[in-house]
């Protein structure tokens, strides 16, 4: 029998070993991380106090929220604290959370988002039985198994990561725990478990771009039928914005947790990972709700309901 070194814990490799550069980038990082909780935060204020905001669009905005400060809210804080503290170590256990966690809401945004592109289509394509179709139960029940298959995903996806044993090489390429690291220095031979996994994530991310690519070619089919250039607008702000989130999210999780594992890693693959955790979270309420009127006048209510006075935007 082979003498292997069965391995105890992982180093997350980050972005430089040079301690001044470590620390900008932990400064740099909790700017980002900053951003993205603050802005996404305003978002479910707004809609949960603003009682105009209670729409299904805007249900499974303040969803999508939720999931970017959960998706954001598990690697980057502990990225912070390896730089500024020059400790990259990350326990087995704390790195199975970090997995269990990402690729659990990173599936249920990936659903959340079918689910937003559904709620478009009926709005655009279906507008006098939008309200009967979106209805609360709907919306809830849409939203709930968006939820319970993600964390279903993520629990297979770590059950079937972990369930070998690691030797070799402690170190993961990443400032992340991620799948194709931890398979390099796998030990096991089979890894059917986690094959499958992945390509049950396959399947469920294809399924839902074709769905969302049908949505679109029946809403943008009926966007161009609106005789006003004015209708045409608003319809394809409210789309557009959309489809770009979830085309760069769906890409960049495709090369993170469904590219084979390489043995060089490269410094695109971490470039990958960052957009893929850094972007979505700090660009979805900038995509969603800057150039987005109802969010602006409700921000406004709340600041005169708040302080007693008028409130003007330029």
């Amino acid at each position: 029998m082979a003498n292997v070194t069965l391995v105890t814990g992982f180093l997350l490799m980050g972005f430089s070993n040079v301690q001044k550069l470590q620390i900008l980038y932990g400064l740099l990082f909790l700017l980002i991380y900053l951003a993205a909780l603050m802005s996404n935060l305003l978002i479910i204020t707004l809609i949960t106090l603003d009682v105009k905001l209670q729409t299904p669009m805007y249900f499974f905005l303040k969803n999508l929220s939720f999931l970017d400060v959960f998706l954001a809210s598990v690697p980057i804080p502990k990225f912070i604290v390896n730089n500024l503290t020059h400790n990259n170590s990350i326990s087995i256990l704390g790195c199975a959370f970090q997995l269990l966690l990402m690729t659990s809401f990173s599936a249920g945004e990936i659903f959340i988002l079918t689910a937003m592109s559904y709620d478009r289509y009926v709005a655009i394509c279906c507008p006098l039985h939008y309200e009967v179709i979106m209805n609360t139960g709907v919306c809830v029940l849409m939203a709930s198994v968006s939820w319970a298959i993600g964390g279903l995903f993520g629990t297979v996806y770590t059950a079937g990561t972990f369930s070998m044993p690691f030797c070799g090489s402690s170190v993961i390429p990443q400032f992340f725990c991620d799948v194709p690291s931890l398979l390099r220095i796998s030990c096991s031979e089979t890894l059917m478990v986690i094959y499958a996994g992945i390509g049950v994530g396959a399947c469920l991310s294809i399924s839902c771009f074709i769905c969302i690519v049908i949505s679109y070619i029946y809403i943008f089919s009926t966007v161009l039928k609106i005789p006003t250039t004015k209708g045409q607008s608003k319809a394809f702000s409210t789309c557009l914005p959309h489809l770009i989130v979830f085309t760069v999210f769906i890409i960049t999780a495709y090369f993170v947790y469904l590219k084979p594992p390489s043995n060089s890693p490269s410094v695109i693959d971490r470039l990958l990972s960052v957009i893929y955790t850094v972007m979505p979270p700090v660009f979805n309420p900038v995509t969603y709700s800057l150039r987005n009127n109802d969010m602006k006048c409700a921000l406004i209510r709340l600041l005169q309901k708040t302080y007693g006075q008028k409130v003007y935007f330029i």
